[in-house]
């Protein structure tokens, strides 16, 4: 059911804003057109073309979340934290097709973040209310060295908002090698892209994927992501 809402809401909220026409989507709203594994166990009953994007969600989705609770034996956490992944697979989503992070998500997300903090195991509200400020004073010195050094493009500010829901969700004690992972995750990718000559040292590539995978690492692993990192 969440990736079918990941799917949908990856699909409304470029048209909502203006990105897309209504009519570049082809998805047909209602439980018809909920799920598109269901579309493609059941044939006849059909009701959009099913994109790839949208089986890579469901089937990752359920890989992820079949695990989950073997890596975070806390229901709560569990629960909590799953919903934090759903959230961060629709900024991956989103950005990977429309270079975008909406706020519509990211800074109501920061708010609902810092108050789970009251009831999860693995975060405080003091920590979540420290990790959003910590993550959003990095990336906005990030952003704005990017504008003088680059020019406009270099780093959008959904990824300034993407660091400030990410630093409430995990906490100042993750947020900082967070970011640090996302971004020799994006370092390593675009290197590699630019030896194999897919894109130029000028091009301008979407950081928000790499950062909520550093995101999602860590609400699984947590520190031990950094153990394992300085071992």
């Amino acid at each position: 059911v969440l990736a079918g809402a990941i799917n949908w809401l990856a699909d409304v909220l470029p048209v909502r804003s203006g990105v897309m026409k209504p009519g570049d989507v082809s998805r047909a709203p209602g439980p018809a057109g909920w799920l598109a594994l269901t579309q493609r166990l059941f044939p006849a009953a059909r009701a959009y073309p099913v994109r790839r994007r949208y089986l890579t969600v469901e089937l990752g989705m359920v890989a992820i979340f079949a695990i989950l609770p073997l890596l975070i034996p806390n229901r709560l956490d569990l629960a909590v934290n799953g919903f934090y992944i759903a959230v961060l697979i629709l900024v991956i989503v989103t950005d990977l097709e429309h270079r975008l992070i909406f706020n519509i998500v990211t800074y109501p997300m920061t708010l609902i973040a810092i108050g789970l903090a009251f009831v999860v195991g693995d975060n405080q509200p003091t920590s979540a209310l420290l990790g959003a400020l910590t993550g959003f004073l990095i990336f906005y010195l990030f952003y704005w060295v990017g504008q003088i050094a680059f020019g406009p493009g270099a780093l959008g500010f959904g990824d300034v908002s993407l660091a400030l829901m990410m630093g409430a969700m995990l906490g100042l004690h993750r947020i900082v090698f967070a970011l640090v992972l996302g971004i020799l995750f994006g370092g390593a990718v675009s290197l590699i892209l630019i030896v194999t000559r897919q894109i130029t040292m000028r091009s301008r590539t979407a950081y928000g994927p790499y950062l909520a995978v550093a995101g999602i690492l860590m609400l699984i692993w947590g520190i031990r992501v950094l153990d394992w990192y300085l071992a």
